[in-house]
This record gives structure tokens, C-alpha cells and sequence, in this order.
């Protein structure tokens, strides 16, 4: 068994350390160091290299890791700074989750009880980070919706920056080699879902949660069509319109401060497409999301639905989860079967489904490189909490893509009201 590289006397490193090999006895490798908080370091199984060093910052660190045993706990932890990671936190989490999926005996449970409770109890205050939301009344109402999507969003402009490509798109990009730059997947992203659309001058296009309207102006720059983008983001609004402005494209191309429901166009559209949209709208309201879409759209239209999904197989947590209370409020994940369901309910013809679970990995990684390359600027623009909170949910949600706990699923839907689809008969144009 690997042991400390620097001696120490320190009653409580000697047994957080015993705790700690106690508890991951059954995880192996164990290709990670452990630096305490006197300097001292538990190191590596031997042979294997160090992924990342597990940081406990005071003596009572171990204990609020894991103290009390439930979902929240750890995750508060970390961003509260009792614990720190250096190099690979999406590593770190599959320790955790390891541990959540270990099966405890009840002589197990009560042998962890006993032992945890004899470290010190000690933790860092738990304050800093965003304010919390304050939803209330009937879940996915456009009053409620609003205050939990701008929580998220309106962080601010220049601190998603620090992270996002040049166009400012939060969603999956689509990479041709793992070794694209992220503006470069992004620009293909794009591109992508035009040639999906199989877009042309003098379209219209309906962008439904438009984010900081990249796809709008790509469309009107590059296609030649009319868009129209909606989201309720004020800061997401201001910063589309100026970069529209800039760009040359006004009367070609705007963005509204306009909830997917409150859209009203008589002209209708040609095209209509929802870009990481979807996990907000919760399976209450999906009817009514592929309602709007579908009534918005002219036959023989086409909607591209791109969104999250969770594997079938994997259990919907129970309680509030990290996500939940400090990311996406009100989010909801729900298979791609059962969601493709209530497009065909509304009257849609299900064209083409595509994956891109991997490419939201490689997407994932790169921001939370990027976002832990500018980790100084990120806790000037707000402070060591939030920059702690989108660290941990980007790493975790590359984990989820990577174990296949979520995909990412873009679904090609047709509006066909007499069974004609004037579509091609293949692919080929997306890629040519």
C-alpha cells in the first residue's frame, strides 16, 4: 500500500488518511494522490500515475465530504471548499460515483457511521455563489420558466465568454476530429443543422430558444434567410441584436425577448428549430412544445429538435439533485423514445434521428479546459462558488456523456399533413 511521502503527527490526517483507505479499499487503480492539509500526501497505488490530487483543506474536510450521507453532500463540499481538486475532476467523479453505487451491508453502514463520526466536524461556511431561485406555483408556467432560465443564463455575458466559442453557442458542437478548436465545431454545428434544414434564401426561419442567436445569424449570413430568434434573456437578447447590428443583417435577421409560447407570426415559417432548448421544457409541456412548432411551421416544413436526453436505463434521481438546486433549475431529462412519443402524438413524421453523445464529450472537455484556464477571470466576474459550480456540472456532464448516462440527440421532423415530404431521397447534400 502506497503510503505519505512527508511523516506527519497529525492525529487528524493519520485518521483521515484510515478512513480513507478503509473506504476505497475496493477501488482500484487508485491512480490519485491525496495532499492534506499539512502538506502531507497519500500517493498513488504503486505504478500508477497521478490523474489528479485529491486537496483536503482543513481537519474537518473528510468528514464534510461524506457527512451526512446523501446526494447534496459532497458536491457542497467541493464547492464550498473543504476539498479542492487539482487536474481531473470529471476523474474524481467516478470515484464518486462508485461510491453512490456501492452496495453497503448494514454492518457496513453502521462500520461507516462509527468512523466518520470520530473525525473532527469542522467545514467552510456555506456561502457565496449565485443567489438561489426563487421558483414557486405550478412547475413549467411561463412565470416560473422565466425566473428559472434566467437564473442560469443571466449570469453574464462575459463570463460565459471565458468558456464558449466566439459565437457564444451553448449547446453540442460537431467536431470532425478530436482535435478541432471549439470555434471550429462550433462553426460546423452550425452549419450542420442548415444543411439539415436544407435552408435556401428567402426562407423563414423560427430559432425557438435562441440562446445569443448564433444559429439565427448564421442562417441569415449564410443562407440568406429570414430569422427570427427567440429566448427570455434579456442579456442574451441585447447581446444578439448588437452583434446583428454589427454584422449588417438588421431587417434580415432579430431577436426577441419572447417565451416559445408567446410567439405569434401569422406568416408562419419554412423552418423552425430548438437548439438546447429542450431540457427546460419538462415532458409536461412537451405536447405543447411540438404543438408550436408544428402550428408554426407551413406543410412540408421541417423542425430540428436538438436536445438531451437520459439513457432509459438510467434511474431519475430522487430528491433535489446539484443540478437542480445550483444549475438548471426545474430541468428535466427524459428518454429520446419516449419524447420522439409526443412529436408523432402531434402529427410529426420522424425523419432522421442522429447522435452526437461523443461530440458533446469532446464539447464538455473543451469548455472546462477553457473555463479552468481563465478560473482567475471567472472569480473576478462573480466568485469562487460559481466558478466552483460550473467546474463540477461540466464535469460532470462529461462523465455522463462518456458512461453513456445521457446523449444528445438531434431529431429531423416533418410537417406532412398529405404524405408528400419533398425531401430528397438521400443525405448527400448535408454533406456535400
Amino acid at each position: 500500500m502506497a503510503v505519505s511521502t512527508l511523516p506527519t503527527s497529525d492525529r487528524a490526517v493519520q485518521d483521515s488518511r484510515a478512513f480513507l483507505q478503509w473506504l476505497l479499499a475496493d477501488y482500484h487503480p487508485r491512480d490519485f494522490a491525496v495532499r492534506f492539509w499539512d502538506g502531507s500526501r497519500w500517493e498513488p497505488e504503486d505504478g500508477q500515475p497521478t490523474r489528479y490530487t485529491l486537496v483536503l483543506q482543513h481537519p474537518g474536510a473528510v468528514r464534510a465530504m461524506f457527512w451526512p450521507p446523501k446526494g447534496l453532500t459532497l458536491a457542497e463540499a467541493y464547492l464550498f471548499n473543504d476539498f479542492d481538486v487539482e487536474g481531473e475532476l470529471e476523474g474524481f467523479w467516478l470515484v464518486a460515483k462508485h461510491l453512490r453505487e456501492k452496495k453497503w451491508s448494514l454492518m457496513g453502514k453502521a462500520q461507516f457511521a462509527t468512523r466518520i463520526l470520530r473525525l473532527p466536524s469542522e467545514r467552510r461556511p456555506r456561502v457565496g455563489g449565485p443567489r438561489q431561485a426563487q421558483l414557486a406555483g405550478e412547475t413549467h408556467t411561463q412565470e416560473r420558466d422565466f425566473e428559472a432560465v434566467t437564473y442560469h443564463y443571466n449570469v453574464s455575458n462575459d463570463f460565459y465568454a471565458l468558456f464558449l466559442d466566439r459565437n457564444l453557442v451553448y449547446t453540442c458542437a460537431y467536431f470532425g476530429s478530436p482535435e478541432d478548436s471549439i470555434d471550429t465545431a462550433q462553426e460546423r454545428k452550425l452549419d450542420h443543422v442548415c444543411r439539415k434544414l436544407r435552408l435556401k434564401p428567402g426562407d423563414r426561419l423560427l430559432d425557438m430558444g435562441c440562446g445569443w442567436g448564433a444559429l439565427s445569424i448564421h442562417a441569415a449570413k449564410n443562407y440568406g434567410v429570414e430569422a427570427l430568434g427567440a429566448t427570455i434573456s434579456q442579456p442574451q437578447v441585447d447581446f444578439a441584436n448588437e452583434r446583428i447590428r454589427k454584422e449588417g443583417l438588421t431587417g434580415r435577421c432579430r431577436v426577441e425577448n419572447l417565451d416559445y409560447r408567446a410567439v405569434k407570426d401569422p406568416r408562419g415559417f419554412d423552418k423552425v428549430a430548438a437548439l438546447g432548448m429542450l431540457e427546460h421544457v419538462g415532458s409536461k409541456n412537451l405536447p405543447a412544445y411540438y404543438q408550436q412548432a408544428w402550428n408554426h411551421l407551413k406543410p412540408g416544413g421541417v423542425f430540428l429538435s436538438h436536445g438531451i436526453a437520459l439513457n432509459m436505463h438510467q434511474e431519475v434521481p430522487k430528491g433535489v439533485t446539484f443540478s437542480q438546486k445550483y444549475v438548471f433549475p426545474d430541468g428535466e431529462l427524459i428518454p429520446i423514445s419516449q419524447n420522439l412519443g409526443y412529436a408523432e402524438k402531434v402529427g410529426f413524421e420522424v425523419r432522421d434521428v442522429e447522435s452526437l453523445r461523443d461530440h458533446y464529450l469532446l464539447t464538455c472537455r473543451s469548455w472546462l479546459r477553457r473555463l479552468e484556464e481563465r478560473a482567475d477571470e471567472a472569480r473576478r466576474l462573480t466568485d469562487d462558488v460559481t466558478y466552483r459550480i460550473y467546474r463540477l456540472y461540466i464535469a460532470i456532464s462529461a462523465l455522463g456523456f462518456r458512461l453513456g448516462r445521457i446523449n444528445l440527440y438531434q431529431s429531423l421532423l416533418l410537417k406532412s399533413p398529405n404524405g408528400e415530404s419533398g425531401l430528397p431521397l438521400t443525405r448527400e447534400d448535408w454533406y456535400a
